[in-house]
């Protein structure tokens, strides 16, 4: 991971952030496999309970890195580029190139995107992984891979999905264009607006992380799985998981706090 993606945490908050401004942090081959470390240590970290996702500099990431594009205008083999298939013996469904934005999707802990300047391409792709998206108002996204003759590939099939109207999604694969936030606000890809993104998603943040952690990771356990299942499937999660959580240590100090009128005292999950 090195120093592309630094992790810092504080009260259960990961504040997670792609560190290469100079390039706009752009999507290097090391930019990919320190975002998909960061993601992987975050799963195995005990105590975390929501994380804030960012970029340092003055954007949240341009995408592809343009000695990518260059190599490609030189006319490469047409063949498959190494990592774009699953690793072989590898339980997961992503490959090396979607896996820096899908393990934000399947982390336990909710994922916050504070998003300023630009989120275009496999950084547009990144943000959408997250669960929640907080933008400036003057904040550019663009699905841009049209641009260069080719489709978004960072996972989109699994994020965008769950978060955009299938002729909205294909508006903007299929033309690239750029929204600012308060457009992308209005068709969904944004959750909020805030003229400071970090600052808001860090509250936000601290306040699910003062929640039950438990019940928050069950939360998002339930609207992942059961989102697109069919209706027995769903009423059955939903069911095993209040069954989980209904008398455990974490359930009975939330109605104790409630009733005593103070903060409560959680166990991390």
């Amino acid at each position: 991971m090195g120093d592309l993606v630094t992790i810092e945490i504080s009260g259960g908050v990961a504040d997670v952030r792609m560190n290469r401004p100079d390039k706009y942090n752009a999507l290097s081959r090391d930019m990919f496999a320190a975002l998909g470390d960061a993601g992987e240590r975050l799963a195995r970290e005990p105590g975390i309970r929501a994380v804030v996702l960012s970029g340092n500099g003055r954007g949240f990431c341009a995408g592809l890195d343009m000695n990518s594009f260059q190599a490609m205008s030189a006319g490469g083999s047409g063949g498959t580029p190494e990592g774009a298939v699953p690793k072989a013996g590898s339980s997961r469904p992503d490959n090396f190139f979607q896996h820096c934005a899908y393990v934000w999707k399947t982390l336990p802990a909710p994922v916050i995107a504070a998003v300023h300047g630009v989120a275009y391409g496999g950084g547009f792709q990144i943000a959408m992984a997250a669960d929640l998206r907080i933008a400036r108002p003057d904040a550019r996204f663009s699905i841009m891979e049209i641009k260069w003759g080719l489709v978004p590939d960072v996972a989109i099939t699994q994020t965008v999905r769950d978060v955009l109207r299938l002729d909205v999604a294909k508006d903007l694969v299929w033309t690239g264009r750029i929204v600012d936030g308060r457009e992308a606000q209005a068709l969904g890809i944004v959750t909020r607006l805030a003229e400071d993104p970090l600052a808001a998603a860090q509250e936000l943040a601290r306040e699910i992380a003062s929640k039950s952690p438990q019940a928050v990771r069950a939360g998002k356990r339930l609207l992942e799985e059961a989102w697109h299942a069919d209706p027995a499937t769903g009423l059955a999660l939903e069911a095993q998981l209040q069954r989980g959580l209904i008398g455990a240590p974490n359930q009975i100090e939330a109605v104790k706090a409630n009733f005593e009128k103070r903060a409560p005292r959680f166990e991390d999950a």
